[in-house]
């Protein structure tokens, strides 16, 4: 116990050992190597993807005016799936149109579509069996 019956600042403070307040000293950050978000410099690979259900498209380079999603036979020549459709724009699209189109989640014809590419992390992160596996190996002894 200290021998001061105050502890406020000011009282007695030529005897009290000097020690850096909560917040007003710290230490300058080391430089890293690597990135510094979450999956920064992982490999990762363009996707296309059906806006209703989430399946992953393979071809979609030259996208046809028919196509549709192979699991929810949703049209994917549209607005929802073109990476010009901003709401916010005029006519609801990035690019000029002289028309907007009313139905953005129907098929139309627009020679502006350009599919709507996401980058992903590769698949290769593992499957829930190896970290299920891996959690029962902590406990192996």
């Amino acid at each position: 116990m200290s021998d001061r019956k105050y502890r406020q600042r000011g009282y007695r403070d030529e005897d009290r050992e000097e020690r850096p307040r909560r917040g007003q000293e710290k230490k300058p950050r080391e430089p890293r190597d690597g990135p510094w978000g979450r999956g920064l410099g992982a490999p990762t690979f363009n996707a296309f993807r059906c806006n209703n259900c989430g399946t992953k498209i393979e071809d979609y380079s030259p996208l046809p005016l028919d196509a549709v999603c192979p699991k929810c036979e949703a049209d994917l020549h549209t607005c929802t799936h073109c990476s010009n459709f901003d709401p916010s724009a005029a006519f609801e699209c990035r690019e000029p149109i002289p028309v907007r189109v009313m139905k953005k989640a129907k098929r139309n014809e627009c020679e502006l579509f350009q599919p709507k590419v996401a980058k992903e992390f590769n698949e290769e992160q593992g499957s829930v069996r190896d970290a299920k596996a891996a959690f029962d190996n902590l406990f192996n002894f």
